[in-house]
């Protein structure tokens, strides 16, 4: 009743579900470990969050470039603020407003973006903070270049004179007449009352959509494979009720002669 299995059609389906089976176990598992490399990821990055806390701030230069590895550390640098711009459309404790971001001028000759903090509310340039005057030192958390379109980045152009989307060297390069570090800090604490802005963890370090976009494929492919067992399973089953249903002779004529042709072939 089973001897159709070795019928040529036969083989190529079954080598079908041979190959079809590991493939999606293997792409459900490596989809898995994804997931499970984003959640370690995570977890590293939150406990390098808190113990760059406690460490002592590092000259930013010592810590360029900016990667998963330096993200978040402490950082110092002196100088002389000079130009100021607003970043508008960022979000703090769920309300809508804007970071102050200010150029320190280094003794390197480049200038280091600096975020002093975040106001509610659109973006004002006579209620922003002038920055304070004369050589000082700031120190906060260093963060890579932002890149327009991602984790809540503006993407828009054409904003006002006095703001950008995106604290990048890319953006900014084009907005202040020196060159700009490929890096910026946000204060630990909020100048001239301003809320600070926390730390972002790295790119590729967190819980967010990505991550779970693995999960959710790892669960497609174990399923791609359970389906594939099903279908077999049933392609099966029809054919044995198929032979059963012509042995009894319970088969219209037309299909008795189909059968026997099927037969003979």
């Amino acid at each position: 009743m089973y001897r159709f299995l070795l019928t040529p059609r036969w083989w190529g389906i079954n080598v079908f579900v041979l190959l079809a089976i590991p493939f999606c176990v293997f792409m459900g598992s490596w989809q898995l470990s994804r997931f499970e490399a984003r959640v370690q990821d995570h977890r590293t990055a939150s406990a390098r969050a808190a113990s760059d806390r406690r460490e002592a701030a590092r000259p930013v230069a010592e810590l360029l470039p900016v990667d998963k590895r330096t993200s978040g550390r402490q950082a110092t640098a002196t100088g002389r603020y000079g130009k100021q711009l607003l970043v508008p459309d960022r979000e703090l404790d769920g309300r809508s407003g804007y970071y102050v971001l200010t150029l320190l001028r280094t003794g390197s000759g480049k200038a280091l973006p600096v975020v002093r903090g975040w106001l509610p509310g659109k973006a004002d340039p006579a209620k922003a903070p002038s920055p304070p005057a004369g050589e000082v030192t700031v120190t906060g958390a260093l963060q890579a270049s932002e890149t327009p379109g991602d984790n809540g980045v503006g993407a828009q152009g054409g904003l006002p004179a006095g703001q950008t989307g995106a604290i990048s060297a890319a953006s900014l390069v084009n907005l202040v007449p020196y060159d700009v570090y490929d890096a910026w800090i946000t204060l630990g604490e909020g100048d001239s009352g301003m809320k600070a802005v926390p730390a972002t963890a790295p790119a590729n370090t967190g819980l967010d959509l990505k991550a779970f976009q693995n999960l959710g494929y790892t669960g497609e492919w174990f399923v791609f494979a359970g389906f594939v067992v099903f279908m077999w399973f049933r392609l099966v089953r029809r054919e044995v009720e198929y032979a059963r249903d012509a042995e009894l002779g319970l088969l219209p004529d037309s299909d008795q002669g189909q059968d026997q042709e099927h037969a003979t072939v």
